[in-house]
């Protein structure tokens, strides 16, 4: 039977019972009583319209529900195209970034990004593709002949950005997904990021175990429960960052610039901090055991109850301000005073508006 031919029986049975059944059941309620052929027609148009009614109300939910049906499935069969969409523009960027042309690199991750701020589903896919992205083409050492050399001059290194945009753009789609991510794990151990650009970029939870950070601009970026061990960070800016339980055990951070960087909770044992500026710093529970602190501005420092066991200080400079453990003898420890204008670069209130310095001086520590 058609579709047709069986609604138009349905509609003929429900004719029906609209015009016998009011019949039947008045005359059951009246149960062969004495009445009037009008009273008896009056109360059968009465039932007749109440059945009316009821038919009417039964078709608009059945309307209604047919509606709601046709609707999802026209918006499960829009989300099935649009995960095909996107299924197809993944795939098409994965092979980009594997491109010999560095413009179709670039437009592959710029794609990945783009698909993982459409697609919940696909976001740590990109997370991870990115990752190993940089792993893969900036591994430290540097491995390949166009790469500056290991021991090459900070100052011959271009910024990132000149000497391998795609790896830029792949460090900050990064940063920028790891807003609020979890979990907070990021696996970029042993890459090469001199001179890159990371400022605002949200890294919780990464590790950078035994990269090369130096001279990179890490401004106002929230490294919180980081790990940097043995990582290299010479002169690199880290002014108003986030190192909240960050683990930078033997890392090497001399001449970083640490102003008014929150450093609370993290674990500097055995690090060289030789010529660091944490001026204004916050090292609440900071673990500084054994690290080399000598020459390091610590003017308005906040090392009240930071571990400061066999650390070195002699050279340091410190100021009324600095704030030191109970008990703490500084000049004992060779730490010399300092007040006035600072000397050596902005203080900690200047900090503001930064700019990447490119002319970095040599340092008096080195090696």
């Amino acid at each position: 039977m058609t579709v047709t031919a069986a609604f138009a029986v349905a509609l003929a049975l429900l004719a029906a019972i609209v015009w016998f059944l009011p019949g039947v059941v008045v005359d059951h309620d009246l149960a062969g009583a004495n009445v009037e052929p009008k009273e008896r027609l009056s109360a059968v148009n009465n039932v007749r319209a109440t059945l009316l009614q009821a038919v009417g109300g039964l078709a608009i939910f059945a309307g209604a529900y047919v509606a709601w049906r046709q609707m999802r499935v026209g918006q499960e069969g829009l989300h099935a195209t649009r995960e095909g969409q996107i299924t197809d523009r993944f795939g098409q960027a994965v092979d980009q970034t594997g491109s010999d042309k560095l413009d179709v690199r670039i437009g592959g991750l710029y794609s990945l990004w783009r698909v993982a701020e459409h697609s919940h589903r696909d976001r740590e896919a990109v997370i991870a593709i990115m990752a190993a992205f940089l792993r893969i083409h900036l591994p430290w050492p540097p491995s390949s002949p166009d790469a500056p050399a290991a021991d090459a001059p900070i100052n011959s290194v271009p910024p990132l950005e000149t000497r391998a945009p795609d790896a830029q753009v792949a460090l900050t789609c990064l940063g920028v997904l790891g807003e609020g991510r979890r979990p907070e794990w990021l696996n970029l151990i042993a890459t090469d990021l001199r001179r890159a650009d990371c400022d605002g970029l949200h890294l919780q939870g990464v590790i950078l175990d035994r990269a090369c950070m130096a001279a990179a601009s890490v401004f106002r970026v929230d490294l919180t429960r980081a790990s940097l061990a043995g990582a290299i960070l010479r002169q690199a800016e880290l002014a108003t960052s986030i190192l909240r339980a960050a683990r930078c055990v033997d890392a090497d951070l001399r001449g970083a610039r640490l102003v008014e960087t929150d450093l609370a909770e993290a674990d500097f044992t055995d690090a060289d901090l030789r010529e660091a500026d944490l001026s204004g710093a916050w090292a609440a529970g900071t673990v500084f055991r054994r690290a080399d602190l000598r020459m390091t501005n610590l003017r308005n420092a906040d090392l009240s109850t930071a571990d400061l066991f066999e650390t070195l200080l002699e050279g340091a400079h410190a100021n009324a301000a600095t704030r030191w453990p109970a008990g703490f003898d500084p000049t004992a420890r060779g730490v010399t005073s300092r007040e006035g204008p600072e000397e050596d670069g902005p203080t900690s209130a200047t900090v503001s508006g930064f700019t990447l310095r490119t002319d970095l001086p040599e340092l008096r520590s080195y090696p």
